[in-house]
Parts: C-alpha cells; sequence; structure tokens
C-alpha cells in the first residue's frame, strides 16, 4: 500500500488530493479545492492568483488530511505540478511541496499537469486506450498512446479553447463564479439563432484566435442594436469551437484506429460537447469516455496518482530539480507504467 498527496497550482485552483493505491485498487481519500474568483469581466492576473494560492494552501492542504483521516507520517510521497501553467502560481505550489518534502522528509516527484489529467480520466473511467481530446484554460491537443510516450496529434495553433471561452466571457462581462466557460455554456442552452463564424482547421491543429476576434467585433458592433442577443453568441460560438474538436478528434480516431474518446480537461465538463463527441463516436461504432466536474477541472487528486504512479516505477525527482517548467509537454514524459 502506498499513499501520495498531490499539489495543483497551474492556474487559478489551488488543489490537494490524497490517494491510496494497493495493488490495483485505487482509493480517493480526500480531494478538495480552492477556486481563485476574480470579478465579472475580468481575468486572473499571475501574481495575484500566486498570492491566493500562497494564503490557502496551508488550510487546505489541513482539510485535506483532516478528511482523509492520515497524517504526515502516513504519507509515502509528495507530488505536485511542475508545469505547464502560469509562473507565478506554479512557483508558489512548488515552494510548499518542497518545503514539505523537507519537514516531513519524504521523496518528491514533479507531475505533469497534462498527463495528471489523462491518467485520472482513464483511472476514473476505465477507458483502455482512447484517443484524449484534453482541453482546458490553457491546453488544447489531441493525444494518443505510443510506445512509453503520450503523443500529440494536434493542438492550437494560438490560444486554448478555454482561454477563448473565458476571454469572452468578459467581453460579455458574465460572473467568473464558478466559472466563465460555465456561464457561457448556461448562455449557449438559450440561444436559438446560429451566427456563422471563422471556422479554422489547418489539417489536424486548429486555431481560436481569429473566431475570437470576429465575434468580439460582433458583440461590440450588433449586441447594442438589439439585432443578436448575448445567449445566440454564446451558442454559436460553441457550436463552432466544438464542431472543430470533433473534427479532429474523428480524423486522429481513424489515424490510430480507436474507438474510445477521452475527454479531459475543464472543458471536457461541458454537456453540449460530450453530446457533440458522442454522435460522432457512436457513427464509429465507439464510446465517448467523461468525467464530472470533481476529476475534470483542475485538482490535486490527478497530481497525486499521476505522481504515484511514477513513483512506483522507481521514480523521484532529484530535489535539484523540484522547479517548474512553464512550457511542460505531454509528449517529453516518459510513461514508464504502461506497457
Amino acid at each position: 500500500m502506498v499513499v501520495a498527496i498531490g499539489f495543483e497550482g497551474s492556474a487559478n485552483k489551488l488543489g490537494v488530493g490524497i490517494i491510496k493505491h494497493e495493488g490495483s485498487e485505487v482509493e480517493v481519500l480526500a480531494n478538495l479545492r480552492d477556486t481563485y474568483i476574480t470579478p465579472p469581466g475580468q481575468g486572473f492576473l499571475p501574481r495575484d492568483t500566486a498570492l491566493h494560492h500562497r494564503d490557502c494552501i496551508l488550510t487546505v492542504t489541513k482539510q485535506a488530511l483532516a478528511k482523509a483521516n492520515v497524517t504526515p507520517e502516513d504519507i509515502d510521497v509528495i507530488c505536485y505540478t511542475k508545469g505547464p501553467g502560469m509562473g507565478g502560481p506554479l512557483v508558489s505550489v512548488a515552494l510548499a511541496a518542497r518545503t514539505l518534502a523537507l519537514l516531513w522528509n519524504k521523496p518528491i516527484v514533479g507531475v505533469n499537469h497534462c498527463v495528471g489529467h489523462i491518467e485520472m480520466g482513464r483511472e476514473i473511467t476505465k477507458a483502455d486506450n482512447p484517443v484524449v481530446l484534453y482541453v482546458s484554460g490553457g491546453n488544447t491537443q489531441i493525444i494518443a498512446y505510443s510506445q512509453q510516450r503520450y503523443r500529440i496529434f494536434g493542438e492550437t495553433l494560438d490560444i486554448a479553447i478555454g482561454n477563448c471561452l473565458d476571454r469572452f466571457a468578459r467581453i460579455l462581462n458574465l460572473s467568473n463564479d464558478p466559472s466563465p466557460g460555465y456561464n457561457i455554456e448556461q448562455y449557449a442552452k438559450r440561444g436559438k439563432n446560429f451566427i456563422q463564424l471563422p471556422y479554422s482547421v489547418k489539417g489536424m491543429d486548429v486555431s481560436f484566435s481569429g473566431i475570437l476576434s470576429h465575434i468580439e467585433k460582433l458583440a461590440k458592433e450588433e449586441l447594442p442594436k438589439g439585432s443578436i442577443t448575448p445567449e445566440d453568441l454564446c451558442f454559436s460560438l460553441q457550436e463552432t469551437l466544438f464542431a472543430m474538436l470533433v473534427e479532429i478528434t474523428e480524423r486522429a480516431m481513424a489515424h490510430v484506429e480507436s474507438n474510445q474518446v477521452l475527454l479531459v480537461g475543464g472543458v471536457g465538463c461541458n454537456v453540449r460537447l460530450q453530446e457533440m463527441m458522442k454522435e460522432m463516436a457512436a457513427q464509429r461504432n465507439g464510446t465517448v469516455c467523461a468525467t464530472d466536474e470533481r476529476f475534470c477541472i483542475d485538482n490535486g487528486l490527478m497530481i497525486a496518482h499521476a505522481g504515484l504512479l511514477a513513483y512506483k516505477t522507481g521514480y523521484t525527482t532529484p530535489f535539484e530539480e523540484t522547479t517548474i517548467t512553464q512550457r511542460f509537454r505531454t509528449d517529453e514524459v516518459h510513461i514508464a507504467w504502461r506497457q
């Protein structure tokens, strides 16, 4: 039996999770989060987000230990997000993890944030060998596993899909509670008129910045006239962006001859995206695997789980290398725990 504590803080969510592996059995002991929420129309700055993480990480850690009913002596390894993500928040969490590793005299493992999402998704859904669509505020990638690496088949050429949705939510002055993307999803459900937007798929890659510029111009020019509604714009934006993702996901499925799709990352919680993906997969006699917000949105549990998988293969991060890497690619990680 091995127990890991994981610390996540690559963006505005500070997460602490504790997980236990006993043979092939995995038990979730604690999965707590504290989200930094800014006023409507505002994003979150790295410096302010880092301050939030520093202010609450000890409190959330104590709550997680109490929830899991474990003490520091019961913890076998400390795991933290090494990257990718925002520099300030990542540093805050890495510093806390390093300090606890010294205080508790425990080994430490730096985890790739994207790999954490994938491994948590695989564990919860029991997906065997799926094509992975990883969609979040900072990442948009189509991934498939091969020869102990997660290979990137396609990705965004500019901004991530979550960033595109968040920035449009700021244009509409939507609330950031619980998240801008969630509130766009609710508005989209009430949209009735589809407005044609640019559709930018380039081979296996996608581009979102031009679409954002176009819809921002539409919002500024047409909303005051009353010719379109915010709900119609949210509906049209979601449909267009998600159609692009479905297209490149289907192409990847054909390429690797897979009939399974695993949705991970915060945007993967979107019900409409899941519906569109299921419709495509059904036409290929395939299935879609997705998790709810407990495991889909950034959390410390996924870091603990992925770190523990690596730790059980004999891997630990040398203390002098327990730094952060803002541009830590998914395909850089050796996936030693898979055949």
